[in-house]
């Protein structure tokens, strides 16, 4: 029998014989979007997971139920988004929450006290805030190091180290880690120390640390996976039984799961993925260029630059570059900035990103604010730096807004 037949032989089986499993390990990440983990409604034949806006389900008798008893264990709207995330980012689990930081929150539960967690020291402002003033009080200490040399990462690696942390590309800076580096030089150490990539600037489209080593990935779902900006949502996605196991189980324990309307309109976002992050990327590139030949810009921080020193490690492992930008100005000052931040008129002031609007931030005054100066100072973040997310509009359009912004300096 020729290749070609045993090939069709095993495709029609799996066709015909499982056709219920959607094909999920062939499929493209554009078709994975519309149908990993979507079944249609048993009871109706809807198209679209419908919500399931219940709090509590029938049970024939004790412990003889449909897979559902309580909604804060399972939601049949929420089951379809995990399965559907783990699908993206090639994982086997996935566990959602009420929002990124519930979702980080689950993973620090992992630990107890006297653990120790190896930060990036260029992360989120809330991340920081989580680490050193929630549970730094139950003793989980964590230390904050740069991660451009894996082999620095790991010689900090101690007995008490449990968890690494890690966000590529970093928020705000927009600094690369070599997932796949870290991963190995951590593992070499062979303390059993869980390895945890921050995925939301990227996405699950642009990025998969599970195919790199990690052990789990999170997301701030509220950000790219969502991308209208009117859901509040985290997950987190591993491949390891154990690890989702754990993860399960803090998650009902905890309560912080989010609301069925929320999966579902995170799943409705989700169709679009792709498109939307394929449209912020190309602007971003040309906002990028624009921005590096303007007078009254200092510096630019995109990983698309063949000059950004983590250029080719995001090429390496990434699909793009992404489609947020920061830059601060000639005149360092948060006046400077102020003045560029309060003139636009299509991005809007805001927090948040990823969505598909353009928004405009100052992580010193919004997202980092919670950082110290010193240690924000330490990454390059001045009081001038601007941070854009760029969204899907005409991107001549948005060059305009930002030109029209500077002539106020």
């Amino acid at each position: 029998m020729s290749i070609k037949l045993i090939c069709l032989f095993f495709y029609v089986e799996y066709v015909y014989i499982c056709p219920f499993r959607k094909l999920i390990y062939l499929m493209k990440f554009e078709t994975k979007v519309i149908h990993a983990g979507i079944e249609s409604d048993p009871s109706t034949g809807a198209v679209m997971t419908p919500i399931y806006q219940t709090s509590t389900y029938e049970q024939k008798s004790p412990g003889n139920h449909k897979g559902f008893e309580y909604a804060r264990t399972h939601n049949p709207t929420r089951s379809a988004l995990e399965k559907n995330l783990a699908s993206l980012e090639n994982g086997k689990f996935g566990v959602t929450f009420s929002s990124g930081m519930a979702a980080m929150d689950a993973i620090v539960k992992l630990l107890k006290s006297g653990d120790e967690v190896i930060s990036i020291n260029d992360l989120y402002g809330g991340s920081y805030r989580l680490l050193t003033k929630v549970y730094a009080q139950f003793g989980i200490q964590s230390k904050f190091v740069p991660m451009d040399n894996a082999k620095f990462v790991s010689e900090q690696i101690s007995k008490k180290t449990k968890l690494v942390w890690i966000e590529t590309p970093t928020n705000p800076m927009l600094s690369i880690v070599d997932i796949k580096q870290i991963v190995k030089k951590v593992k070499e150490v062979k303390r059993n120390v869980i390895i945890c990539v921050d995925n939301t600037f990227a996405s699950p489209y642009l990025q998969n640390p599970l195919d790199l080593g990690a052990d789990l990935v999170i997301h701030s779902a509220t950000k790219y996976i969502n991308g209208h900006s009117d859901v509040v949502l985290g997950a987190v996605i591993t491949k390891k039984p154990k690890l989702a196991e754990k993860l399960y189980f803090i998650q009902n324990a905890s309560g912080a799961v989010p609301g069925p309307q929320d999966c579902f309109l995170t799943l409705r976002g989700i169709k679009t993925l792709h498109l939307r992050v394929d449209r912020a990327c190309k602007n971003a590139k040309k906002i990028a260029r624009f921005l590096t030949l303007h007078p009254k810009v200092n510096n630019v921080y995109y990983p698309g630059f063949k000059a950004h020193p983590g250029h080719k490690i995001a090429k390496a492992q990434m699909r793009d570059f992404g489609g947020m930008v920061s830059f601060d100005l000639t005149g360092d000052s948060y006046g400077d900035a102020k003045k560029v931040l309060s003139n636009t008129k299509l991005f809007t002031l805001a927090e948040s990103l990823g969505g598909v609007e353009s928004l405009i931030g100052h992580p010193a005054s919004m997202t980092h604010a919670s950082i110290p100066i010193e240690e924000r100072h330490k990454v390059g973040l001045t009081d001038s730096l601007i941070r854009l997310s760029i969204g899907i509009e005409n991107v001549d359009d948005l060059i305009a807004d930002l030109e029209n912004a500077m002539t106020k300096l």
